[in-house]
């Protein structure tokens, strides 16, 4: 097991895990999914559709599927990679981006882990202090916090078995929170105020915000798929992914439409207590508080490894343990809690813009990452060389920092956020096409460059060749 002796707390970090330790079953992927979606955090996601985008519930539910449908295929194929490589997925990065161009990508998605951990932790708190009145701010803070810090020091086992136990409970708890909320919102719950209407900027927006939701796990996906036998199905493990997390962000962004709908300019969680009876809302508001912990605990421990990754680049003799990743996760887990208690009340707004960011930021990485593995090197990596940049995936591979690089700027002009509104994004009335446009620019860019470098390679002898192939 991958434990240390006489301890369950996990031993191995950014390491290739031995064939020896890579157990379990591929089915347990939909559970660890599922489980994980089923957040306070994916319904204020629902939640944008009638009240940021200004859609109907209807509207709001199809732009929900359709952007899920898309980002969980990107979502899904990364976690292929897991079991395939034994290998946390950022430090994979090298592999494409080489050791120290890999850190560009790192570093955001640190940002972005320690930004979902953030909110996380404040909608953690919201559903804690709903069940528990006389529970102030700070110290329900304090407890998620503390919660998902002791978690993360146990490590993968312990991790995965929460979800396991949960993903029934989890279920009972979203089908009750769509009965009661469908209800109300059929009943036209006093207070309703769902008056928005189809439209397409709502619509492309709502959709994207789903998918990005999905993608927004992809820097970490394959951390739990990683400790799986070599043998497994990259079908099976595709699409036991799939239906996980598609399902459960499906229904918790659904919930969070039906709750503007039966509660209007009331549809917050805790307003549940409204349309439940009591036993019914403190159990449901339970579950939503431990999946944010659930949630959290994942974004923290991936952070936790990038972290390592980071520091690893600079001290190549080393290899972290538990201990260095335990350090690592206190140190986010202050930085969390501080932010948490201060973030300011605007909180579906700056949400909103934070998830627009990080599609814009992702999105290349995950475009280049998925054709190096599928089309390129076709999964023939070589794990224990992601550590030594004398390797052939060499200090900075030129084709895919520039391909991200790239990327990233063509996506400007067609951005639309509450902060800058691209050109190009105003004259076609604000639509945010960014993300499609930066998905085909970076699979165009990133191939291109590539055939360009090989043709380099084969010009040049043998020996100097070998330099300059990434």
């Amino acid at each position: 097991m991958p434990h240390d002796s006489g301890s369950r707390v996990e031993y191995l970090t950014i390491q290739p895990v031995p064939e020896s330790q890579r157990t379990g079953q591929v089915r347990h992927l939909f559970s660890f999914w599922f489980t994980v979606q089923i957040i306070p955090l994916a319904v204020v996601t629902g939640l944008l559709g009638p009240t940021i985008y200004k859609l109907d519930v209807k509207s709001t539910i199809i732009a929900v599927i359709v952007g899920s449908a898309i980002g969980a295929v990107f979502m899904a194929l990364h976690s292929v990679q897991g079991s395939g490589l034994g290998v946390p997925q950022m430090i994979q990065a090298r592999a494409q981006f080489g050791m120290y161009g890999s850190l560009l990508v790192i570093v955001v998605v640190i940002f972005a882990y320690i930004g979902w951990i953030v909110a996380l932790m404040v909608l953690a708190q919201q559903t804690l202090c709903a069940v528990f009145t006389s529970l102030n701010t700070t110290a329900a803070v304090a407890i998620s916090t503390l919660l998902t810090v002791a978690t993360v020091v146990i490590g993968y086992q312990l991790i995965l078995r929460l979800n396991r136990v949960m993903v029934l409970v989890s279920a009972v708890a979203l089908v009750l929170t769509l009965v009661y909320t469908s209800s109300a919102a059929l009943h036209h719950h006093p207070g309703s105020g769902a008056g928005g209407s189809f439209n397409w900027i709502g619509f492309l927006s709502m959709a994207s915000v789903a998918g990005i939701w999905q993608l927004s796990y992809a820097p970490y996906v394959s951390d739990y798929s990683r400790y799986l036998p070599k043998s497994t199905s990259s079908r099976a493990a595709f699409w036991y992914t799939y239906a996980g997390t598609f399902f459960g962000a499906v229904g918790a962004m659904i919930v969070g439409a039906l709750l503007v709908a039966g509660l209007g300019a009331d549809a917050q969680l805790a307003n549940l207590s409204s349309i439940m009876p009591g036993p019914v809302f403190v159990f449901v508001m339970l579950v939503f508080f431990f999946g944010a912990i659930d949630a959290g605990v994942i974004n923290m421990y991936g952070s936790s490894l990038c972290t390592l990754t980071c520091i690893q680049a600079f001290k190549l003799t080393w290899s972290p343990k538990s201990s260095a990743r335990n350090v690592v996760a206190a140190v986010i887990g202050i930085a969390v809690f501080v932010a948490a208690i201060s973030l300011t009340d605007n909180f579906l707004a700056e949400y909103s813009n934070f998830i627009s960011i990080l599609m814009y930021l992702l999105i290349p990485w995950s475009v280049v990452n998925l054709i190096d593995y599928y089309m390129v090197k076709h999964g023939d990596y070589d794990p224990a060389s992601f550590s030594d940049p004398r390797s052939g995936y060499g200090a900075f591979n030129v084709p895919a920092v520039l391909s991200y690089f790239l990327g990233f700027v063509i996506q400007i002009p067609f951005m639309s956020t509450a902060i800058y509104t691209g050109p190009v994004a105003n004259r076609i009335g604000g639509i945010d096409t960014a993300w499609v446009v930066g998905t085909v620019a970076s699979f165009f860019i990133y191939l291109g460059l590539i055939k360009l470098w090989q043709k380099r390679a084969d010009a040049l002898p043998v020996a100097v060749a070998a330099e300059v192939t990434p």
